[in-house]
């Protein structure tokens, strides 16, 4: 029975036979025979949920797990030089296969002489699915529409999904839209000396029931965290941070870490909501879990009985890193592959709150606070130490954190023709090293995306392509949905010198990004942050054919910063060429920048010409292999 699928990128649309892929030598019970023996050709491996890892991973006798296909080729060495002479390919059946534990890719995993390890979905793009989650049985009911279980307090998880929908932590003030995460509460200034302090968070008399007070026999709020909007009236970055206790004579609460920024400044509190505690759930959707007894609390929206609660097992579904940036994990290729649901972490900041605070000596300690924290470099996919790893067709959807998050030393990373969707904090994110100490990470290609609902869990600094120091990228035909703040976000620091950051010959093209700035300020769709500072500010990186919708906050949130733009080139942002650029209705300006780029045919000029642009092909192409609006 022969099987039609599609391989992206330079390879073309295959129609490949079971028996006649085995090759000469080769047997439908034995199809590595022939690369063993030296005289075949490409080897095909088969995987099924229900499958076998006793079996001899054939069409009719398929492994059942990914991890055991991956450690078969490694321990025959079938993808050394010295033996691999065309690709191997594992071909997963339609269904899904629980991760319990992180898939880890390492150099060992490689291609080599030209040729890829390929894991695919052999019925179609997002057919096989690996799922990073299990389900929460034995609820009973408690009070209210509320059902309780038992899970184990030492496998603590920080996100929950119901029929793969998001759940959320039981909070105060609720959600008016399921979209959004407002409306707040808002901090004040308790004493007039305390405007810069980090670790007390005061609040409105009214704001926090007194019920929620400890007591002798009860403490309420004692899982409770904060997720808060920090810097008073920026509205620049979100903290989700546990309380170590409340003063209800004073009105302040103490956080158990530093947020990013002071709760106050000059213009406004800072917005915030309270979560996890279990007077707070009231609204269907919703959960609290105790920390200490592992007791869990829901509320469902549908009948609990005809609906699957599902809680992460991993915070890493794939992890693909070799052992040092010399000795990378290479050739590698992900086709058609679902992955869906990872999990969060217990508190977030967003970065160190000063220079020098990682402890290490660096050439720009500043970029310590740009950077994520090493607890939060991760992503349902992660990526480190890697050379030419391509991600095409996949469906990633769900995530605690970041969907694809390619860390420090990485080049020649393709993620194409692919949906992502649901995800917890950025969709894709490279972060390269400290400025100025090498050019770790660059020549990725990211083409042919659909990016929807970004920063679920951290609306801060949420973004559907983020790339930290990091250049020679192309970034193309991308589109880009629902996200609190930015689309597409190019970033350095303001401190660094020409030659030490890695921000050049990017390519931004066809590119659609719609709903951002949903609930921030100072900002813009299309974002970039200290790059290329120095003059004479030679063209460094372009951007042409990019539509952005309306950037325009929902007003429940009471968003207190300034307004939201287009393009925003904030700190320095030059050596750009924008070409052919329409942006739609903002609260502040649709292009915002100093004197130092070059703009041909953007609408916020008299002279656009809307005939130039190429509308139809902005965006995913009419190939996306994914059904979306």
């Amino acid at each position: 029975m022969s099987r039609r699928w599609i391989r992206t990128g330079t390879a073309a649309v295959v129609a490949v036979s079971a028996v006649a892929a085995l090759g000469v030598g080769a047997t439908a019970s034995d199809p590595y025979a022939a690369v063993t023996q030296g005289a075949g050709k490409c080897p095909q491996f088969y995987v099924s949920p229900d499958g076998d890892d006793s079996a001899k991973g054939t069409a009719d006798a398929p492994w059942a797990t990914v991890d055991h296909a991956r450690q078969y080729i490694q321990d025959r060495a079938l993808n050394y030089p010295q033996k691999m002479r065309c690709d191997i390919t594992v071909n997963l059946a339609e269904g899904e296969y629980a991760v319990d534990e992180t898939i880890e890719f390492t150099e060992k995993d490689s291609g080599n002489n030209g040729h890829q390890v390929i894991y695919r979905s052999a019925d179609g793009p997002g057919k096989a699915n690996l799922v990073g989650a299990e389900p929460v049985t034995g609820w009973e009911p408690y009070k209210d529409g509320i059902y309780r279980t038992k899970v184990d307090p030492s496998d603590q998880f920080y996100t929950l999904f119901e029929d793969g929908e998001r759940s959320e932590l039981a909070r105060h003030p609720n959600r008016t839209s399921e979209d959004t995460q407002a409306p707040y509460l808002f901090s004040v200034l308790g004493e007039p000396e305390k405007e810069g302090v980090r670790e007390w968070l005061y609040w409105k008399d009214g704001d926090w029931d007194p019920a929620w007070d400890d007591t002798e026999d009860s403490n309420p709020l004692k899982d409770a965290q904060l997720t808060v909007w920090s810097g008073g009236s920026w509205s620049w970055f979100t903290d989700t941070i546990p309380i170590g206790g409340a003063d209800y004579r004073k009105n302040f609460t103490t956080f158990k870490y530093w947020p990013r920024y002071a709760l106050m400044n000059s213009r406004s509190g800072s917005r915030y909501f309270i979560q996890n505690a279990l007077p707070l759930l009231d609204k269907a959707g919703e959960y609290y879990i105790d920390r200490d007894s592992g007791d869990l609390y829901y509320k469902p929206r549908g009948d609990i009985d005809d609906v699957t609660i599902m809680k992460p097992t991993v915070d890493r579904v794939i992890d693909v890193k070799g052992t040092s940036a010399e000795d990378r994990a290479h050739d590698i290729t992900f086709d058609g592959i679902g992955v869906q649901y990872s999990d969060f972490v217990d508190w977030y900041r967003a970065g160190w709150v000063s220079a020098g605070d990682s402890g290490e000596p660096h050439k720009y300690p500043q970029y310590d606070r740009q950077i994520e924290m090493p607890r939060n470099r991760f992503g349902a996919v992660t990526l480190e130490n890697t050379s030419n790893i391509t991600l095409t067709g996949m469906h990633l959807r769900d995530t605690g954190f970041t969907g694809v998050y390619a860390l420090f030393a990485n080049d020649h990373l393709t993620v194409e023709d692919s949906l992502l969707e649901n995800l917890g904090a950025d969709g894709i994110k490279v972060e390269g090293g400290w400025p100025g100490e090498g050019d770790l990470t660059h020549h990725h290609t990211f083409r042919n995306l659909y990016i929807d609902h970004v920063g679920e869990l951290v609306p801060g600094d949420a973004s559907g392509i983020e790339l930290m120091d990091t250049g020679d990228n192309l970034v193309e035909h991308v589109n880009v949905k629902h996200s609190a703040r930015y689309g597409i976000s190019l970033e350095s620091r303001p401190e660094v010198v020409d030659g030490d950051q890695y921000t050049d010959n990017n390519t931004f093209r066809y590119i659609r990004i719609d709903e951002v700035g949903l609930d921030s300020g100072d900002m813009g769709a299309f974002y970039t942050y200290g790059v290329e500072n120095q003059e004479p500010h030679p063209v460094q990186n372009t951007v042409d054919q990019m539509v952005i919708g309306d950037v325009i906050p929902d007003p429940a949130g009471a968003m207190p910063d300034s307004g939201t733009r287009g393009v925003h080139m904030d700190a320095g942002g030059c050596g750009f060429a924008f070409s052919n650029v329409e942006v739609g209705k903002t609260t502040d300006q649709s292009y915002q920048s100093y004197q130092c780029n070059e703009v041909t045919n953007a609408n916020w000029e008299d002279d656009f010409d809307a005939s130039r642009m190429k509308y139809d092909q902005i965006g995913v192409t009419d190939e996306f292999p994914f059904d979306v609006e």
